[in-house]
């Protein structure tokens, strides 16, 4: 097995010389630049920027769902570079869990059943995979929910289970891709509680513009064009967030 240095023996995520490139016809976008990263063991980081910075190029590589083009992504001592795509699979079974924007789950199951989902492809027993189930929809508070259908919850709720169903195979590292871009403010506020909790145990990595919520994190990490912002650079991470109200602005307009 390869493992990263000495020196990121407590890292639970290392980039080195991390770059993906990708071709739309003639054109070439370099979606990431030459990224050298570090994250320890447990911890909420934040990783903000503007539309098409990078930040979700990034979280998919930690996340296995994509390869770099080129440098080194170790996470939990594994280096994905060389994981054939069956040892992917089982990464991403064993060792992360999602949560996305758009819940992404399964309209005709329970609450309970789909947190029980991915325990069942990791070949957990049932009334094991029911106890666990029940067990994290009552950490979520949402124990009284769990017959209820996606269709019969709100956007809070389908969050909360599905931060639940992300916690189902106990993983060492949580990736949030824009957790609450479907939520509003006060219910978006409860969600990073939630994940900033769940960073006591585990690593949290959460992708999101909005600075706010950002603040709440252990870590902040600010990425633009693909490269990252030095931490300490104040009159750059200024200039990011300028960059995030104007890109707003005009959105609104």
């Amino acid at each position: 097995m390869n493992k990263s240095r000495s020196g990121d023996r407590n890292a639970l995520i290392v980039l080195r010389g991390v770059s993906k490139i990708y071709r739309r016809g003639d054109q070439i976008v370099r979606a990431l630049d030459g990224i050298d990263l570090s994250i320890s063991e447990r911890g909420m980081v934040a990783l903000v920027g503007p539309s098409g910075s990078g930040k979700s190029s990034l979280l998919h590589l930690v996340g296995a769902m994509d390869r770099s083009t080129s440098g080194e992504v170790f996470v939990a001592g594994r280096l994905l570079n060389t994981l054939p795509e069956a040892g992917l699979t089982a990464f991403r079974r064993d060792t992360v869990g999602f949560v996305f924007q758009s819940f992404n789950l399964i309209p005709n199951l329970s609450a309970l059943e789909n947190v029980m989902l991915p325990m069942e492809f990791a070949g957990v027993a049932a009334d094991e995979r029911r106890r666990r189930a029940q067990d994290l929809l009552k950490q979520v508070d949402l124990s009284t929910r769990l017959t209820h259908r996606p269709r019969e919850l709100s956007g809070g709720e389908q969050q909360r289970v599905a931060i639940a169903r992300a916690l189902a195979n106990n993983p060492r590292l949580v990736l949030a891709d824009e957790p609450t871009g479907n939520l509003d403010s006060k219910t978006g506020q409860l969600i990073y509680e939630l994940l900033k909790q769940i960073g006591t145990m585990r690593t949290v990595l959460v992708v999101t513009h909005a600075e706010s919520f950002a603040a709440m994190a252990d870590r902040v990490l600010h990425i633009k064009d693909g490269k990252l912002v030095p931490e300490g650079n104040i009159s750059a991470m200024n200039d990011v967030a300028a960059r995030d109200v104007k890109e707003a602005l005009q959105t609104k307009g």
